[in-house]
């Protein structure tokens, strides 16, 4: 039986590039480069990448990036786009749960919930966030995006979601926080680039700032800097507080 995120994203290439979350690429990208110093000899992994809007905005900029998802329409789509912009990139398709890279990467990206927090299990998010780290080369680097989990404890989800919504968008609905587990029960009802409606039961783990911190150090990270993540504004001077409901998380090996 097919998961949540593999059926949302099915056939969802065009509504995805559509979607609110997605409109940061250029400005994301431009903090990346400033990470890496701009050093165009270095070998990024984009894991998750959709329909590769990171992967090319920064094979554009002269960057090397092999893309992986697990859904072939988002594939597709990234394939699609980059051959309009004559770029030649590595699109592989994976599960981030079962990677077959080691210490190939200087820089591993997972940004916008790509694949992490969205698993079924602690153990399986887990998984993702050990295979990222094995990609890296010694003395690599993490940069990833992820729920911040004191966000809901302040907040509400719903008003959230819905002020961050346009028409066309998936809609959320019938949404729950469960304290213990730190898990987002909802209901999003989206359409397809077919027409075709969907309703799905999805789950969502957020995380706090001192449970990245230990699983990243029980990796082999020897620092981790978490910050509040803006949407295409990402800022190592945006302290994170409970009004993000992101948080970017930079580790070093």
């Amino acid at each position: 039986m097919k998961q949540w995120y593999e059926e949302l994203f099915e056939n969802y290439g065009m509504k995805y590039d559509n979607e609110c979350f997605t409109q940061g690429t250029i400005g994301e990208c431009d903090f990346i480069e400033k990470e890496i110093k701009y050093d165009k000899s270095l070998r990024i992994l984009d894991i998750g990448c959709g329909t590769g809007r990171h992967a090319i905005e920064l094979t554009k900029r002269g960057y090397t990036v092999v893309g992986i998802d697990l859904s072939d329409s988002q594939l597709e789509r990234a394939r699609e786009k980059a051959s309009m912009d004559n770029l030649h990139i590595h699109f592989q398709k994976h599960d981030a749960r079962d990677l077959p890279f080691l210490h190939e990467f200087d820089l591993a990206i997972m940004l916008c919930e790509g694949g992490f927090t969205l698993m079924e299990t602690d153990e399986m998010n887990y998984q993702i966030l050990r295979n990222a780290a094995n990609a890296l080369k010694p003395k690599g680097k993490l940069i990833f995006t992820t729920l911040n989990a004191l966000f809901p404890l302040f907040h509400s989800v719903k008003d959230f979601l819905d002020a961050n919504t346009k028409e066309g968008n998936a809609q959320c609905g019938s949404i729950s926080f469960d304290l213990m587990t730190f898990r987002e029960h909802n209901i999003v009802h989206a359409e397809d680039d077919l027409g075709n409606k969907k309703e799905l039961h999805c789950n969502e783990r957020y995380y706090t700032p001192s449970e990245i911190t230990w699983l990243l150090k029980t990796l082999g990270f020897k620092t981790t800097d978490i910050y509040g993540a803006k949407l295409g504004a990402f800022c190592r001077d945006d302290r994170l507080s409970t009004e993000d409901f992101e948080m970017l998380v930079i580790a070093g090996k």
